[in-house]
């Protein structure tokens, strides 16, 4: 029993140290009854351990105090029946569900995000028991509806649309005039300056606005880079070179004006308008500095640029092409009959315009033989006429050359540009029959790779490091026939979807020029009429002068009616001296 008695005080430890606690603080009466919980296990150990185990607990008390507090009240709520350790605040601690601290401060944490420093000042007046009651209604506050109904307002942003669509973005819109045109140059090296003018909503470029100075041969270049950079594309031609004449003002208008369309219908293409070629053109200052940089870069540009270098294709012409395709065969059927009938059309056209300005010569003509004919006439009655209408017929003569030039920019500027597109369009089909004979090319090198490849294998083991690299050949050249075709049938895709295009411009550019061809011949016909009646008018208002616009004691103000007056006083003196003579 002594012995019982003497182990008795090392078991009563562990249970009268939370019991003296507890008077003090109901909480840590809590922790006491955990170390309950777990006395069993340290009553295992030797006596040595036993003594340990007391000095172990006094650092552990601030730790229980700090952080283990609010972790061991959860532990109340499940131990809720345990005994007298609980009489300070039964129905609080009973009452208070296990979850709330945790849902309080996930809330807290949520949707009050500014309070989350309070949270630990929560955390210390949830300790005291009577604070309890306050923290319930505090707790329960947060699981009303309304705190998460502002996530119910984010559809009001999802209603402001972008200020830009996705399409306009992806198709910027340009703006290009050519005008300005000015000869430079001596004798030897002169030619045709132009002011190239660029508004454009792309950000590629530098600034929404601006202008460079091109010449003719500038605009070629773009033509053949634009071809070389995009096989299979309709690329819109400049107009053709003429070497007599292109200094005269009508031709270098309608230069201009070819070349404006040119631009344009370039810069309004899906692919064209995005190629670098085209960006260098509108853009740089130092052109000629940067096309010789460019070409120094890329020295092979040529008709092996494009998709077909980047493959390691030959793109010789190889033999006689033979369309396979009947939609093609008949868009070239289609495409040499419409090229007949629009060259035929010029022709007529450009013969209207010789007779207009025939017109316009033997208009001027007939001016200069009324003129001289007034001259010499002696009567103002009839000389008056005479020089009226001679001034009538130089304005006519006016009008035809302005009517000539007129067709020449709508209808015949339209016209010449079909004929040149459908010369575009033949070019696309070369570079379409290239792709085709480098497929073919591509796939008798892959049989004649083979042949050899079961040449060796026949031989056996004795050609084993020729057949591996005829193996890694053969495959090689199975990949580039393989893209040969890929090339060959995209190439065909992008050509219909060009030859569509071309249809419904044509259609738009032709009605356009024949409604802007017929507005101005009516509106010249109408200039020509109004300018007879004018005339016609003038001559009867001449013939009835004396009787409305002449009285007899106010002089006339126009010079016509200066010599009429003069006639009349004439008349009126030798009427005088004749009744004097008849008096004597």
């Amino acid at each position: 029993m002594d012995e019982v008695g003497g182990d008795s005080p090392w078991g009563d430890v562990p249970s009268q140290s939370p019991s003296t606690k507890a008077t003090e603080n109901p909480f840590e009466g809590e922790t006491g009854s955990s170390s309950k919980v777990k006395v069993p296990q340290s009553l295992e150990p030797t006596s040595s351990q036993a003594l340990k185990s007391p000095v172990g607990r006094q650092p552990r008390t601030p730790r229980r105090a700090v952080a283990h507090q609010v972790r061991l009240q959860a532990l109340d709520d499940d131990l809720g029946p345990l005994g007298p350790l609980g009489d300070n605040a039964p129905a609080a601690q009973v009452d208070q569900p296990p979850a709330p601290p945790q849902k309080e401060q996930v809330i807290t944490h949520n949707v009050r995000q500014p309070l989350a420093s309070s949270q630990g000042a929560i955390g210390r007046q949830m300790l005291d028991p009577t604070d309890e009651d306050d923290v319930e209604p505090s707790a329960s506050g947060p699981r009303i509806p309304p705190p998460v109904q502002p996530s119910a307002g984010t559809p009001m942003r999802r209603d402001t649309q972008p200020s830009v669509t996705i399409e306009q973005a992806a198709k910027p819109s340009f703006e290009i005039t050519v005008g300005d045109p000015h000869k430079v140059g001596d004798l030897t090296s002169s030619h045709i300056v132009y002011l190239v003018r660029t508004k454009t909503s792309s950000k590629a470029y530098r600034q929404p606005e601006f202008a460079v100075t091109r010449r003719y041969r500038d605009f070629l270049w773009l033509y053949n880079s634009l071809h070389a950079n995009n096989p299979g594309i309709v690329v819109p031609p400049p107009p053709e070179k003429q070497a007599v004449g292109r200094f005269d003002t009508n031709f270098v208008e309608s230069r201009r004006a070819a070349l404006e369309r040119m631009l344009n219908k370039t810069a309004a293409h899906p692919t064209l308008q995005h190629d670098g070629d085209l960006k260098l053109f509108l853009e740089s200052e130092a052109f000629n500095v940067d096309v010789k940089h460019k070409e120094r870069k890329e020295p092979g540009l040529g008709e092996s640029k494009g998709m077909f270098s980047g493959l390691g294709i030959s793109v010789g012409g190889g033999g006689k092409f033979v369309e396979q395709d009947d939609w093609f065969h008949e868009r070239k059927v289609y495409l040499d009959a419409l090229e007949n009938q629009l060259k035929a059309l010029l022709k007529a056209m450009d013969t209207v315009v010789i007779q207009r300005k025939g017109l316009a010569e033997a208009a001027g003509d007939f001016s200069n033989s009324l003129h001289a004919l007034s001259s010499v006439e002696l009567s103002p009655a009839l000389s008056r006429p005479l020089e009226g209408l001679s001034d009538l017929q130089i304005r006519i003569k006016e009008l035809y050359d302005r009517q000539a030039q007129q067709d020449i920019l709508t209808l015949g500027i339209t016209i010449d540009e079909y004929i040149r597109l459908i010369g575009s369009i033949k070019q696309a089909f070369q570079s379409r029959q290239k792709a085709y004979h480098s497929w073919h090319s591509a796939e008798s090198e892959m049989q004649k790779r083979k042949a050899t490849q079961e040449k060796l294998l026949r031989q056996g083991k004795t050609q084993q490091d020729r057949l591996t690299q005829m193996h890694a050949d053969v495959a090689d050249a199975e990949r580039k026939v393989h893209q040969a075709r890929l090339l060959f049938e995209d190439m065909g895709r992008l050509m219909r979807s060009e030859l569509e295009r071309f249809e419904r411009e044509k259609v738009e550019d032709f009605k356009s020029a024949v409604e802007t061809f017929l507005e101005s011949a009516v509106e010249a016909q109408k200039e020509l009429i109004e300018l007879w009646e004018t005339f016609l008018m003038q001559l009867d208002a001449e013939e009835d002068e004396q009787a409305f616009y002449k009285p007899p004691v106010e002089p006339a103000v126009r010079p016509g009616e200066r010599r009429m007056s003069g006639d009349t006083a004439v008349d009126s003196q030798a009427a005088a001296v004749l009744t004097a003579e008849d008096s004597d």
